[in-house]
């Protein structure tokens, strides 16, 4: 590994950590911020400024399944996965979440989640297919949701506010973050599920994710790491990279967010985030397989992650590549 590294910056103030090339020809870049951290939690490597907040959208869920958790909630296994998931919308999740609504005495209508389609295409494309429409359930975040509530119904916090941001609950989920992260949260948006987002630097973000794959068994963050990489299949879906990631690499932790943010812990407490500034997800596959190999990481799914083709027609004609290393590859 190599010393604390700052890139040349472009002229919008952050470094290309990727490049769409067509044809030989570069016609984008896309510009962000990355950190790596040492296994004894050092800041080993940096592309851009990982100290701005930044919201970590969906990277944020497993500091709030821990806070469901210290709330006194009692999840484990796959209810405990897919209450820190970004669902892909796919029949089995659905099946888990309506079953943990009836085992809360819980209904569909009590989800504050917005309605909208699976997350994955092939799904959404089959819901459709089905004479199907967009339900609360079938939105990604409807297990965290689903905890949520059941954690309100357990210590007699009111249901109906359950989202907003001075709520007893979300003041949990503020306290864990933070205490995660290492930092004070910078500020407090609202989410695309509705629930309060809590910004924290790209460092901070890696740190968490850290210190839940380091945390003491038995704990709320290392229980939501081990469901997490026990049954990753629930906290994304067949199709997606964190599950790949996860069942592929024993013992890594990975949750992407929207906004095109990634995090990421090894075992060994190696830790990694970074955030691409224009929200491009499609760039995320590509950093991540480079940033890992950068790491030292060597197996055939880095390999399936940095797979980000170009097509013109239906031949591939370019591909999205990765520039995590200075020059691409």
């Amino acid at each position: 590994m190599t010393a604390p590294s700052t890139a040349p910056q472009s002229p919008a103030g952050a470094p290309v950590l990727a490049e769409v090339v067509r044809s030989g020809f570069v016609e984008g870049r896309h510009r962000g911020s990355l950190v790596i951290l040492a296994a004894d939690g050092r800041v080993e490597y940096t592309l851009g400024d990982p100290s701005l907040p930044v919201f970590p959208r969906s990277s944020n869920k497993p500091m709030q399944a821990a806070a469901v958790l210290r709330a006194g909630l009692e999840l484990a296994g796959e209810r405990l996965a897919v209450a820190s998931a970004s669902h892909s919308g796919e029949p089995f999740h659905l099946e888990l979440v309506r079953k943990m609504l009836a085992e809360h005495g819980l209904r569909e209508a009590d989800l504050q989640c917005p309605a909208d389609l699976p997350l994955d295409p092939v799904e959404a494309e089959s819901y459709l297919a089905a004479g199907r429409g967009r339900e609360r359930i079938t939105m990604n975040c409807s297990g965290k949701h689903t905890a949520m509530i059941a954690a309100c119904e357990l210590n007699g916090w009111p249901t109906d506010t359950y989202l907003d941001q001075d709520h007893p609950l979300q003041q949990l989920v503020l306290s864990v973050v933070e205490e995660a992260a290492g930092e004070r949260v910078a500020a407090i948006g609202t989410d695309g599920c509705g629930a309060p987002l809590m910004a924290i630097s790209l460092v901070g973000l890696a740190r968490a994710f850290r210190s839940f794959v380091l945390a003491d068994e038995g704990t709320p963050e290392r229980r939501v790491a081990d469901a997490m990489r026990a049954h990753p299949e629930y906290v994304a879906g067949t199709r997606r990279p964190d599950t790949w990631l996860m069942r592929e690499l024993p013992g890594t932790l990975s949750k992407m967010g929207a906004e095109a943010v990634q995090a990421l812990a090894l075992p060994d407490g190696r830790a990694l985030a970074f955030k691409i500034d224009d929200g491009a997800t499609r760039v995320l596959g590509p950093v991540l397989a480079q940033t890992l190999q950068r790491m030292g990481v060597d197996s055939p799914v880095l390999a399936r992650l940095a797979d980000a083709p170009l097509l013109g027609g239906v031949a591939k004609v370019g591909e999205i590549r990765a520039t995590v290393g200075g020059a691409a590859a």
